[in-house]
């Protein structure tokens, strides 16, 4: 059975020495990339920051090693209207490309979560500034 755990730090060993990366730069990089794919609405999960009103990049990202591969579970919320496994699919692309990209480490396995779906609200125009004359 393989050797599945939470971690701290992730090692990654190169020709020059060991590089390590804090679980939480694996986590916020993640998010980051789930961000940015359409139809996502937000990330899942509670905590102190969100309490605070601080915007947590790691929130709804677990990260763990197994065999040296880097592991993820993904919590989302989605904007209603959207195809679901599409999104899941292009979240998973999404998370294992920039860590792949951004830190060399191997990206075992993406595991999305959709934990709630939500309505767009009706977008408000801005109104215009009204010009004053000189």
């Amino acid at each position: 059975m393989a050797d599945t755990k939470k971690v701290n730090e992730i090692q990654k060993v190169t020709d020059n020495g060991t590089i390590n990366f804090a679980s939480d730069v694996i986590a916020t990089i993640a998010g980051l990339a789930t961000s940015e794919v359409k139809g996502v609405a937000s990330m899942s999960g509670s905590g102190l920051a969100d309490f605070l009103g601080r915007k947590n990049l790691t929130k709804g990202i677990k990260v763990s090693v197994e065999d040296g591969k880097v592991s993820l579970d993904a919590s989302i919320v989605v904007v209603y209207g959207v195809k679901l496994q599409e999104v899941a699919v292009e979240v998973q692309k999404s998370i294992s490309k920039a860590i792949e990209t951004m830190t060399g480490l191997e990206v075992a396995t993406v595991d999305v979560n959709i934990q709630n779906i939500v309505f767009e609200k009706e977008q408000e125009v801005p109104a215009l500034p009204e010009e004053t004359e000189e």
